[in-house]
């Protein structure tokens, strides 16, 4: 089930589940996981992509391994707030998913989680090599750290 924003998300997350970030490319989809009390993102691993049923039986793989209760997937806005081809190809996937994941999901905003990645890995030194199997799971943790920020300072606002 699509969600429309944090807010609605946010009920339906019981405590010690986990979530996972999603990063979707053309080529690959990046992973992240959160801990059982969705304060922090770490990258898992990244799913080259073949077909799309293929990618959804190692998702599924994924979701029951890691107990997850929803799905973060990474939102490509354009940099002015406008929404591109790549928004409509998203949109489509996540329909896609809904018909075979029954787990709530909700879009954030990407806007440079693979600049951020790529910035983070050129500064602890990495070869090329090594950041291109490492660049989309390292977006879809920060993608997803950002949701946990968010969904905590929800937390913190209803509790006051």
């Amino acid at each position: 089930m699509l969600l429309a924003s944090p807010e609605d998300f946010l009920p339906l997350i019981t405590s010690h589940q986990r979530l996972l970030g999603l990063d979707v490319g053309e080529k690959t989809i990046g992973l992240a996981l959160s801990d059982i009390l969705c304060v922090v993102a770490s990258p898992l691993e990244t799913i080259w992509r073949k077909k799309f049923n293929s990618d959804m039986e190692h998702l599924q793989k994924v979701i029951k391994t890691h107990n997850i209760a929803g799905l973060i997937i990474g939102y490509p806005i354009n940099m002015d707030g406008s929404e591109g081809p790549r928004c409509q190809s998203l949109r489509q996937f996540a329909r896609n998913v809904e018909k075979i994941i029954p787990l709530p999901l909700v879009f954030w905003d990407e806007r440079l989680s693979s600049c951020a990645a790529n910035r983070m890995m050129l500064e602890a030194d990495y070869s090329r090599a090594k950041r291109e199997t490492m660049v989309d799971k390292l977006a879809a943790s920060y993608i997803l750290q950002g949701f946990l920020d968010r969904m905590n300072y929800l937390k913190r606002s209803n509790d006051a």
